[in-house]
């Protein structure tokens, strides 16, 4: 085994920000608010993955694992249809076969409880820090409060799902069970299948998702952050700081690195001795024409897994689920299925003309973000794993950042988003 070369003493970066999606973009932001000097570091450009081609939705209340037992229960009949709303690829059974093990372990009652502990906890965080970010002028512009409609195939489906809503009651989250009738006047055009439902009038949208992550990384370039472009290959630490190396070599030196890319970001935990099973929910959507459909308001077909949103730029109709890691080839025919679906449920949607997309999304067995310092280093912060909530959650783990990259006391517990966790339990 060869010593690794040491890294130099000089520090030429204060703080190192891996990833310019919108968790990257965002953690840079409130960084460069504190007082500190952030270069952010993107292999491709600000927003270029999942960060863009999201829905949109700012989805506070979606507090409840996935690691569930009425998901769990629905896991064998989803898996049947390869285009379903959860999809694994033979090619990669095996390989996902211990996240899934990890996935059953979270959804046993001591562990779910926790879970949705922290779940809840970040969220109210996010919330209170993106309602700030809605009062800034420059950002103002990028919210539509639209409400969010929830919809189920039938009476017992939405029973079924009563405990994620109580869940949300308790959590202090307002919405309202409606009916039919309800349902045809929030939205018009719905098929008649959808007569049970929730509304949730605050539900928010976000008016197009690359835009939005583009105007904060350029709110950070304000304050004074750089952008430069490269791909981090290793990280390694030592008291004074950290360095990373680049794949063509190069390395940066700075007294902080966050590490906030993604999907990406498991090799450069392990370089640090820390073993996080992170893997991707590969995201497919279609976004139509914005005449495709008069749609109202965010819509949640919650038995089918995925949804339809209104963009400044069109309805992104996207959503499920596909376990199958960074280098699978897309299956396009996902998006198509879940296009043919929409257009059942919204018998005048016109499904032609859409842009199709695919994009990974960081996923944890446990529903929860990585958020910590590295088990070995205290100039190293993760901000990775968030799953389909990471614009939701973005503005609340910028807060945890910059506090953890300050050295001040977090502003809520952060053992459950401990990189450590899965050793531990």
């Amino acid at each position: 085994m060869t010593t690794p070369t040491p890294a130099p003493s000089d520090i030429d970066i204060d703080v190192l920000v891996i990833g310019a999606g919108i968790i990257g973009a965002m953690a840079a932001c409130y960084l460069q608010r504190a007082g500190r000097s952030v270069v952010l570091l993107e292999r491709e450009a600000v927003a270029a993955g999942a960060s863009a081609g999201n829905a949109g939705i700012l989805a506070f209340p979606e507090i409840t694992p996935m690691a569930a037992p009425d998901l769990l229960r629905k896991v064998p009949r989803w898996l049947a249809d390869p285009l379903g709303p959860l999809a694994i690829r033979p090619a990669y059974a095996l390989r996902i076969a211990p996240w899934l093990w990890r996935f059953w372990r979270a959804s046993q009652p001591q562990a779910q409880a926790r879970a949705l502990a922290a779940q809840t906890a970040l969220m109210h965080l996010a919330q209170a820090e993106m309602a700030a970010l809605m009062a800034l002028p420059t950002l103002a512009p990028h919210f539509r409060q639209t409400g969010t409609l929830d919809l189920y195939d039938s009476a017992a489906s939405l029973q079924a799902a009563q405990p994620a809503w109580a869940a949300r009651a308790r959590a202090g989250f307002a919405f309202e069970r409606i009916g039919r009738a309800d349902i045809e006047r929030l939205q018009p055009g719905l098929a008649p299948r959808f007569a049970h439902g929730y509304f949730s009038p605050a539900g928010t949208q976000i008016q197009e998702p690359r835009r939005f992550a583009e105007a904060i990384a350029e709110l950070a370039r304000h304050h004074g952050a750089q952008v430069r472009h490269g791909t981090a290959t290793h990280l390694a630490a030592d008291a004074q700081g950290a360095t990373v190396t680049l794949a063509d070599g190069q390395r940066l030196r700075a007294r902080a690195v966050v590490v906030a890319c993604g999907a990406w970001s498991r090799p450069l935990a392990a370089s640090l001795g820390d073993a996080v099973p992170l893997d991707t929910e590969r995201g497919y959507n279609t976004t139509l024409p914005l005449q495709a459909f008069e749609l109202q308001r965010q819509l949640y077909f919650n038995d089918h897994a995925f949804v339809v949103t209104p963009l400044a730029t069109g309805i992104r109709v996207g959503g499920a689920v596909e376990l199958g890691g960074l280098t699978l080839p897309p299956n396009p025919a996902r998006a198509q299925a879940l296009l043919a679906k929409a257009g059942q449920f919204l018998p005048g949607l016109d499904t032609r003309g859409g842009q199709s997309w695919m994009g990974f999304r960081p996923s944890l067995p446990d529903s929860l973000p990585v958020i910590g310092h590295a088990s070995r280093s205290r100039h190293v912060v993760y901000a990775f794993g968030h799953g389909h909530l990471g614009l939701t959650q973005s503005a609340g783990t910028a807060r945890l950042v910059a506090e953890l990259v300050g050295g001040q006391p977090p502003s809520i517990v952060l053992d459950a988003f401990s990189a450590t966790r899965f050793a531990r339990h």
